[in-house]
């Protein structure tokens, strides 16, 4: 019998929902969309999240629940609530200089919940693992753009490819060119001194890993374990807080 109680993945899905609401609560977004209604869904997740969570039910049979089918039912709820599909290029068009950095890190945090809910199931499908990594996409990606940061002499400001779109990730590796291949854990976002990093590159003792294998947009092959201990740490972290 498998604990979900424990399940890091309905964890961290739990927390996303908590997070979702505190952003959406204090969202300063212009434009047309449904405030009340992107709330009810999303408070309306979290009862399907905790059966769920004390089903007792093995990873791969929760993926056939009417839970999990209700999350991704409410999701898509929400974006539509949001404005549809392309609710964040709207968003953030319509932010003023002065709003736009706040309105992309609500935008960033709310890619990261409804990237956390849509994925849940493929994420479940893994089956029995019990490691906060299991509990976020980590993808295969490339670099498609590379530039300093601003405010930052040690840091670079990456576009970052990883299949059915594109990320923000700030690295402090220097040597991070166009056209490498990354492995990206997609976790809450981070404001590095007024850019919002949406993941983290994988790396292990010489800095970020640059020729990972795998499809764009898939899962990242032959990653050395040691790779994966800042993902650990960093949703232990987002648990903890």
């Amino acid at each position: 019998m498998w604990d979900t109680s424990k399940d890091y993945r309905l964890l961290v899905a739990e927390k996303a929902v908590e997070l979702f609401l505190k952003t959406i609560e204090g969202a300063k977004f212009k434009g047309k969309w449904d405030k009340k209604r992107a709330t009810q869904l999303a408070r309306e997740m979290i009862p399907e999240i905790q059966a769920m969570r004390y089903s007792y039910l093995e990873p791969q049979e929760l993926v056939d629940t009417p839970q999990m089918r209700a999350l991704k039912e409410k999701a898509e709820g929400i974006i539509e609530a949001l404005g549809g599909e392309d609710w964040y290029h709207k968003f953030l068009s319509l932010a003023r200089g002065n709003e736009r950095e706040k309105v992309e890190e609500a935008v960033a945090k709310i890619r990261f919940f409804l990237n956390t809910i849509l994925n849940l199931d493929d994420r479940l499908k893994l089956g029995k693992i019990n490691d906060p990594v299991i509990a976020v996409d980590i993808k295969a990606g490339e670099v498609m753009s590379v530039g300093r940061h601003p405010n930052a002499d040690r840091l670079l400001i990456t576009n970052v490819n990883i299949g059915e779109r594109a990320v923000t990730v700030v690295t402090n590796d220097l040597s991070v060119k166009e056209g490498d291949r990354v492995a990206v854990a997609l976790l809450p976002p981070a404001n590095f001194r007024g850019v919002v990093s949406e993941g983290m590159f994988l790396g292990a003792g010489e800095g970020v890993l640059k020729n990972v294998k795998g499809e764009v947009g898939g899962l990242p092959r032959g990653v050395p374990i040691e790779a994966f201990k800042e993902t650990r740490n960093l949703v232990e972290a987002f648990l903890q807080g």
